[in-house]
């Protein structure tokens, strides 16, 4: 079967917003909430306060967005809910008024086009929330209510908010806020299909799927795939899969998963025991223990092999997301972890995701404190931001790192040294995660050209006619080019 991924995605680089803390509109704007009781922006984020950032402050950062350099946005989700990450969905078919509605989304949607950004929302279909009006109904009538097998209702009466009793129904990990769908009633899996439709046509570029491996009605995704892709032949359609994806990676479903199998494996390695460990262990990667650069060859390689390659050029790939805790914080503030996992991921196969903030250095341990409000650019850090700057430059700028072969020159020790190849555009990447210089002797007989130009970093390279020798400085990374 021939594999069809969406070709946009295999030269994007994207940037995940968090949309109640990126930008609060400054325009003045016809608005729900005038006297809004919004948290302090730059306060602690708390588990259930709005900092009341909406899609129209958004749109006032275009330009910062666009000049970052990047060309696709994944918003978590935007629909109508009582939380402040709206993974608690009440309208499936309206944008949350708080962050200005329908109608700031179409303006969103229009404006990032104009400067070719792809917009991807987050759809929540495993589970509504006890605010959503088909799960209300239940609420009001009991078994009398039409919806009562949308659900999965176990017993009377069903007790949504006093925890004394029991639910009696399924909720999403035990949770009686998130009350799950029965995808095996028709009516559900056709509720989702058409809301999947519905934004397709409205002009959104995808779907991040939230935990849908939890959904385990057969044909489910496969039909999604095919009623989505008939709009839009190259929607995105990325799962959020932490771990072995090959169950969802066949090409009748998703087109990529969130790769966190890339993620723990290169923190694990450019941070090694910096690493917090309360600040993992509790998630399903796993940047620990720390890793040699052969185990991480290692692991990369397994990576590489696990999916059609035609895949690996669409994964979703990243350090850090709304679920885990931020790099600067796992990493214990080290700066130079962060150049080097950002270095790794710039240079990967497939399309990086930046999680707003991780480019300015913005701090966060494990939710809600990895959800902070966006920093005033006074509190960037300007050395992390340049880094970023320079290394999606250099990604746009070249073919081979998007999406040539990914080719293990050297891995020993603290050194990893590889190459990425496109036709006659090479390109060489070396990382030393050691705290002192590295040299290698390295043969490059497979690689047709030399390439002797530095484009990133600082190192000092040789060459003869099958061998190039390279010394590294300690914890620094650096990208030699071929061509001008």
């Amino acid at each position: 079967m021939q594999i069809h991924t969406p070709d946009w995605v295999k030269h994007a680089v994207f940037y995940q917003i968090f949309p109640d803390r990126f930008a609060r509109s400054k325009q003045p704007r016809k608005r729900l909430l005038h006297e809004a009781r919004w948290e302090d922006w730059d306060a602690m984020p708390t588990l259930q306060g709005y900092k009341g950032g909406d899609l129209w402050g958004i749109v006032e950062e275009l330009d910062y967005i666009q000049n970052l350099g990047i060309n696709a946005i994944y918003f978590t989700p935007i629909f109508q809910s009582a939380s402040n990450h709206r993974y608690h969905t009440h309208d499936y078919y309206q944008v949350d008024p708080m962050l200005g509605g329908d109608e700031a989304f179409k303006d969103l949607l229009e404006a990032a086009h104009q400067r070719n950004i792809k917009v991807v929302l987050d759809g929540v279909f495993n589970h509504s929330s006890r605010g959503f009006f088909f799960f209300h109904d239940v609420l009001e009538n009991g078994p009398h209510s039409p919806w009562v097998n949308w659900f999965k209702i176990e017993g009377w009466p069903v007790s949504p908010y006093n925890g004394e009793f029991p639910a009696n129904y399924v909720g999403w990990a035990g949770n009686r806020a998130l009350p799950e769908f029965n995808h095996d009633n028709p009516e559900v899996r056709e509720y989702i299909m058409e809301i999947a439709e519905y934004w397709i046509k409205f002009g959104i570029d995808g779907w991040r799927l939230d935990v849908p491996f939890e959904i385990k009605t057969p044909g489910f995704w496969q039909e999604f795939r095919e009623r989505v892709k008939a709009i839009n032949p190259e929607a995105y359609i990325v799962g959020e899969v932490w771990g072995d994806s090959r169950e969802w990676l066949d090409g009748t479903q998703f087109d990529g998963v969130m790769n966190y199998l890339f993620a723990g494996p290169t923190i694990a390695f450019t941070a090694g025991d910096r690493v917090v460990l309360d600040q993992v262990q509790s998630r399903d990667y796993q940047p620990y223990p720390p890793l040699f650069a052969a185990e991480y060859a290692a692991k990369i390689q397994e990576l590489l092999q696990l999916y059609p390659w035609e895949i690996q050029l669409t994964q979703l790939n990243l350090l850090a997301s709304h679920d885990t805790a931020r790099l600067l914080t796992i990493a214990g503030g080290d700066k130079a972890s962060i150049e080097l996992a950002t270095l790794l991921l710039l240079t990967f196969p497939g399309a990086p995701s930046i999680y707003y903030g991780d480019e300015v250095g913005l701090p966060g341990a494990i939710d809600p404190d990895s959800r902070r409000g966006f920093p005033l650019e006074a509190n960037w850090d300007k050395e992390i931001f340049n880094t970023h700057r320079q290394l999606i430059i250099l990604r746009h700028a070249y073919l081979a790192l998007r999406t040539g072969d990914y080719q293990v020159l050297y891995a020993q020790g603290a050194l990893y040294i590889f190459a990425r190849t496109l036709g006659t555009e090479e390109l060489i990447i070396a990382v030393n995660t050691g705290t002192a210089s590295a040299k290698a002797d390295v043969d490059v007989t497979n690689l047709r050209t030399q390439p002797n130009k530095l484009l990133y970093g600082t190192a000092d390279i040789e060459w003869n006619s099958t061998h190039l020798s390279l010394s590294l400085p300690p914890r620094t990374g650096c990208i030699f080019g071929s061509r001008e």
